[in-house]
């Protein structure tokens, strides 16, 4: 049984690649096989897999074709499909056909509130997700509470049917990690203990309840 989550966002600049990278991490960590696959052009994913060292619980890239069959490599229990700006269309209903989960990171910015806006109605019209087939849920990503960004961040959500799963602090944490191939999981639990708790309940709304066992694609 495999797990697959879409990270998307049609704005580019938004956290896709810090999203989908942590996660990967966290599966593995976790000891699961992990299957990050890059739909992006840019591949920032795979290039960031390039630099992690061999030491660390291993994630296996995938470059991911559209419109080409969609099975990971046996044994995969996670897949995590980092996608491109722009996403919509034919490839955007390619991509829901494969995943059970949506994650769409948001910033808090008028620009990313806009772009995401859009994206929420053309997901809500996707079949699988009006039938309850596929689930989506936002992340806001380099979010301080205190700022007046924030609370319109908040507020524009509220506006929204779309679950808001957690509010990830702005940290070089994740820029220092990126650079080395690592993600918060890597790193000693003592040092990003605070931000590491920011992720409990993503993976919690990604991991079904005890018994369950995963969505089989």
């Amino acid at each position: 049984m495999v797990l697959s989550v879409l990270v998307a966002n049609p704005k580019g600049g938004s956290g896709k690649s810090t999203l989908a990278t942590n996660l990967a991490g966290y599966f593995a960590n976790s000891g699961d096989k992990v299957m990050l696959g890059d739909v992006d052009r840019q591949q920032s994913s795979l290039r960031w897999l390039a630099q992690r060292p061999p030491a660390l619980p291993s994630i296996h890239g995938w470059q991911v074709e559209p419109g080409e069959p969609a099975k990971p490599p046996k044994g995969t229990s996670v897949v995590v499909l980092d996608s491109p700006a722009g996403l919509h269309g034919k490839r955007l209903n390619s991509l829901i056909s494969r995943v059970d989960r949506i994650l769409i990171p948001i910033q808090p910015s008028p620009f990313d509130m806009w772009a995401s806006e859009e994206f929420f109605h053309r997901l809500l019209e996707e079949k699988a997700i009006r039938k309850n087939k596929v689930f989506m849920a936002v992340v806001g990503m380099r979010v301080d509470p205190r700022t007046r960004s924030a609370r319109e961040l908040e507020s524009f959500l509220l506006q929204h049917d779309v679950a808001v799963l957690s509010w990830l602090r702005d940290t070089q944490l994740y820029v220092q990690a990126a650079a080395q191939g690592l993600t918060l999981f890597d790193l000693p639990a003592s040092k990003v203990a605070r931000d590491r708790a920011a992720w409990q309940t993503i993976v919690e709304w990604l991991r079904p309840p005890a018994g369950e066992g995963w969505c089989d694609k």
